[in-house]
Parts: C-alpha cells; sequence; structure tokens
C-alpha cells in the first residue's frame, strides 16, 4: 500500500516485514537439506509442530474474530479478546505461526529453520509494538497483560 493509504500509522512496516520473511521461510525449504542423521527426527518434530502451529492460529484468528486485523493497530470497532487462546498468551497467532514456520524449517532444510528463527524475532518485536497500540485503544488491556503474563509462549516469554 502507497504510503498515503495510511498503511505505516496501521503499522505496515510490520506487515511487509513478516510477509517477506514468511515467503522467504516457505521457499527457503526447497534449498538445502538437513544431514541424513538428523532428518527424520526432525522431520517427525517438524511435522508435528507445524500442525500444531496452523491448529492454533486458526483457533486465535477465529477468536479474535472481527477483531482480526493483519495490521499491528486496533480496528477502530474491534474489542480486546480475552478467551479462547488468548487466556493464555497475549499473541497466539504469532504463537501458532512461529510454531509453524519452525517446524517447516525442521522438516524441509536448515535455511527454513534459519528464517524461522528471524521471523520469530520479528513477531517478538512486532508484539511490543502492538501491545503499546493496544494499550492506547483499551483501556483494560494493563490489567489483561497482568493477567495473561506470557506474551508468546505460558511458561517462557
Amino acid at each position: 500500500m502507497p504510503a498515503s493509504s495510511g498503511s505505516d500509522s496501521k503499522g505496515g512496516a510490520w506487515v511487509t516485514g513478516q510477509f517477506a520473511v514468511m515467503g522467504a521461510a516457505l521457499a527457503g525449504g526447497f534449498v538445502g537439506d538437513w544431514p541424513d542423521s538428523v532428518d527424520d527426527v526432525f522431520g517427525v518434530i517438524g511435522t508435528v509442530l507445524a500442525v500444531a502451529g496452523a491448529l492454533l492460529a486458526v483457533w486465535s484468528a477465529r477468536a479474535l474474530g472481527s477483531s482480526l486485523t493483519w495490521y499491528p493497530k486496533p480496528r477502530v470497532r474491534g474489542s480486546l479478546v480475552e478467551s479462547g487462546p488468548y487466556r493464555f498468551s497475549r499473541h497466539p497467532i504469532y504463537s501458532g505461526g512461529i510454531s509453524f514456520f519452525v517446524g517447516w524449517g525442521l522438516w524441509s532444510s536448515p535455511l527454513a529453520f534459519a528464517l524461522a528463527v528471524a521471523l520469530a524475532v520479528l513477531w517478538a518485536f512486532k508484539a511490543r509494538f502492538e501491545e503499546r497500540l493496544l494499550a492506547e485503544r483499551y483501556p483494560s488491556y494493563d490489567d489483561y497483560r497482568l493477567r495473561t503474563p506470557w506474551r508468546l509462549l505460558p511458561g517462557v516469554y
């Protein structure tokens, strides 16, 4: 979107960056292979992570309903969702995406795995930015953050 469309005020650069890294991670899965000594084990672990991550991302998106947006800035007519997977972490769509892409990387190639790690870092920073916007939009966000202390992975971060 052109800058005049308002995408920058909604966090359009974050969206562009995440889709670029997502595309690179998917394409990276077709470049190189894991060593034979770990290929089978990584393939099984990767498949489980990818499927679980996809399911979590879909569940999380459905829980958001009409509040779902690609952008970090919340929708004007959206609402703060604290139910479903949002009881356990504040950004479960990102958690599901990270699990999917790490799983894809383990299943496919070291390059895809490295790009999945880069995507995880990008989403961690995007989540921090998004939380500032959520706190501005929803007065109860700070209370939600206290009740749900984990940004991405319950018990870890």
